[in-house]
């Protein structure tokens, strides 16, 4: 027996599911929900990340609250830490937090970029004469009879 996939075993559900190529194009308010569940997914990965940033500098640097935060930040926004670590074990922190703190950037850049990438890629390859909006038709414009004498 063959199982077919359905919307919710994608990842669980937590990543929506995008269109084929051959399926229309998403009207703006799903593209606008799909956008904003994942800016939500992703500033949720921020704030746990800067949590663990914290604590970390809570724990190996015996900082206070208010300075864990201003280093966990600098590193997660990636701009380095600003002062020496005190000890090697403050050191070995820095870095493994520097290097999991560049990958969440990558990722958080790809999670937020990716409704917005996919709706460009579909546009461009959509068959000629759909809908990039999925807007009603345009009405024909009907000529009178005199206009069609006048431009005979």
């Amino acid at each position: 027996m063959v199982e077919t996939k359905t919307k919710t075993d994608s990842w669980l559900g937590i990543f929506s599911s995008l269109e084929h190529h051959s399926q229309p194009l998403a009207t703006r308010g799903r593209f606008a929900r799909r956008l904003a569940k994942n800016v939500g997914l992703a500033l949720g990965l921020i704030l746990v990340s800067l949590a663990v940033g914290i604590l970390g500098y809570r724990y190996f640097e015996r900082l206070d609250l208010s300075r864990s935060f201003g280093h966990a930040a600098m590193i997660l926004g990636g701009m380095g830490p600003y002062g020496e670590p005190k000890n090697e074990s403050s050191e070995v922190f820095e870095g493994v937090y520097a290097l999991y703190a560049g990958l969440v950037l990558v990722g958080v850049t790809g999670l937020i970029l990716t409704p917005v990438f996919h709706r460009v890629m579909h546009q461009l390859h959509l068959p000629d004469g759909e809908s990039t909006d999925q807007a009603k038709p345009k009405p024909q414009i009907k000529r009178s009879s005199s206009a069609k004498r006048d431009s005979a």
